[in-house]
């Protein structure tokens, strides 16, 4: 086998790959997770950071 195709293979494979879990954890979810936004450029908000900030 060519390794520009193996190559091409194992792309195709990794991003299929990655597509499948996304799906796996979106279905799984239980709804939407209400979060604060970690950069709120403009919006009027201000920023309350991440999942760690405490708030």
């Amino acid at each position: 086998m060519d390794s520009r195709k193996l190559f091409r293979a194992g792309t195709a494979v990794f991003w299929l790959a990655v597509l499948a879990l996304v799906a796996l954890d979106t279905m799984s979810a239980g709804g939407i997770r209400v979060e604060p936004p970690p950069i709120a450029l403009g919006s009027g908000q201000a920023a309350s950071g991440g999942h760690c900030s405490g708030r």
